[in-house]
């Protein structure tokens, strides 16, 4: 009986830690990362860690300290992995041609709005893959995955897109949408 009353105490207490804290976390997310939208993310991802933890944070000097080191780890990490997609993208975005003659924009957003119902690790292998032209090898370094799974996600994946876009030539639509698609369409993604 005694450790129930205890988890009630420890839950009680931590949900008035979280009650006092939470906007002012929040807060300090968005300032670390500049990303009004990531920072309840960031916060409540936080606070789940501190949950985990609570033995070890409510027993800590200044809880609030330990949870503001959480919350600018987290915002750390989360720019880390913002910079190393951005050098992804220009690495992959200076590889392509500029100017496309004569651009299919119809064909460009038929594409692209398939892509978009695609889960993402499918849609991310088969535009390495078909719109960038990378290897399996590539393409699995990028996403940080198996070569096997780069396999089969882009087949699958081609596989949906033969499906919504009601042809068996899916991929080379989507290569030739993607090589055209920057300027076509405006560039929106």
């Amino acid at each position: 009986m005694g450790r129930a009353v205890e988890d009630d105490e420890a839950a009680a207490e931590f949900h008035a830690f979280f009650e006092r804290h939470y906007a002012e976390l929040a807060r300090l997310a968005q300032l670390l990362t500049g990303e009004p939208d990531a920072a309840d993310d960031l916060a409540a991802d936080a606070l789940l860690a501190l949950w985990h933890r609570w033995d070890r944070v409510r027993a800590a000097d200044h809880p609030v300290a330990y949870a503001r080191g959480v919350v600018a780890n987290l915002a750390r990490s989360r720019i880390r992995a913002a910079v190393r997609e951005r050098r992804r993208a220009a690495l992959f975005w200076s590889q392509r041609e500029q100017r496309t003659e004569d651009p299919d924009v119809a064909g460009v957003v038929d594409v692209r709005e398939a892509l978009r119902r695609l889960p993402f690790r499918k849609r991310a292998c088969v535009v390495l893959r078909h719109g960038f032209d990378l290897s399996e090898r590539d393409t699995a370094l990028a996403l940080g995955v198996s070569v096997g799974t780069v396999k089969s996600q882009t087949s699958k994946g081609v596989a949906e897109l033969q499906r919504l876009l009601g042809t068996r030539a899916a991929a080379p639509r989507v290569r030739a949408a993607l090589a055209r698609g920057g300027e076509a369409a405006g560039g929106a993604g």
